[in-house]
């Protein structure tokens, strides 16, 4: 049978969603991203100087566009498929002859391409501002992309195990957004004292964010294959747990 059907069909739903109400999902980011730009980059870079060689306004720039991918992949999807349970849409897609896999990835690439969208939105505005030679386009596009599937199937994970529109905004808050600051966004790691740094190197965002940084400046503060293990590792894990979660019905057919 031909699945190809189902999977364009989830996917263009999905994209329509988010593209439809532009203002609340394309926009923002774009306003937000400008206004670090001006007070991160201008008013207290200016003041910091150089970071590895690179000014203050450049070095943050990658940090930005990928904690901007992060958080619009996961709210995607999270917000699609908590939706999809809680209008009870979710019964039409287990009745139908449609595989998990194809059901994951359809959501999953859903919420890659308003990461994508997002972060070629916010690429645009730092153009404004400042002018960044791309050192490493192969690894910059495949942390875009690995990075904007790691955390598609993350907000998946959470949208099946929510039970209320409260439960979706825990992770993004309490969780997404302190690791992404703390992932090396606005400052390099060497900057932290001895043990703050042997902390920082245990959360996960901080390599996804150098290693994307290696690939527009040519600086990171970890081992770039490392980061690449890593993220395809989660990826595995987590698209292992969302199968066995769609085919067990755990938080869907309750």
């Amino acid at each position: 049978m031909n699945y190809s059907v189902a999977f364009k069909t989830l996917l263009v739903k999905e994209i329509r969603r988010f593209t439809r109400i532009w203002p609340q999902t394309l926009l923002p980011p774009a306003i937000t991203t400008a206004l670090y730009f001006l007070i991160f980059g201008k008013l207290i870079g200016d003041r910091i100087g150089t970071v590895h060689g690179e000014t203050y306004m450049d070095y943050i720039v990658p940090g930005i566009i990928l904690m901007s991918v992060i958080s619009h992949s996961y709210s995607n999807v999270v917000s699609s498929f908590y939706s999809t349970k809680f209008q009870h849409h979710i019964e039409e897609l287990l009745v139908a002859p449609v595989p998990n896999g194809v059901i994951l990835a359809g959501y999953v690439c859903g919420g890659i391409a308003r990461g994508i969208l997002v972060g070629c939105v916010v690429a645009g505005i730092s153009m404004l501002f400042t002018d960044i030679p791309v050192h490493h386009w192969d690894v910059a596009i495949a942390v875009f992309v690995l990075t904007s599937t790691l955390f598609a199937l993350a907000g998946f994970i959470n949208a099946v195990f929510a039970d209320s529109f409260d439960d979706i905004s825990i992770i993004p808050n309490f969780v997404l957004t302190p690791l992404s600051y703390l992932g090396g966004v606005f400052y390099s790691v060497t900057m932290l004292p001895g043990i703050w740094q042997t902390i920082a190197l245990g959360n996960p965002i901080l390599y996804m964010i150098n290693a994307f940084r290696y690939g527009l400046l040519g600086v990171s503060d970890v081992n770039i294959e490392l980061a690449f293990a890593i993220t395809a590792g989660f990826i595995v894990l987590l698209t292992a747990a969302s199968l066995l979660l769609l085919h067990k019905g755990i938080g869907i057919k309750n």
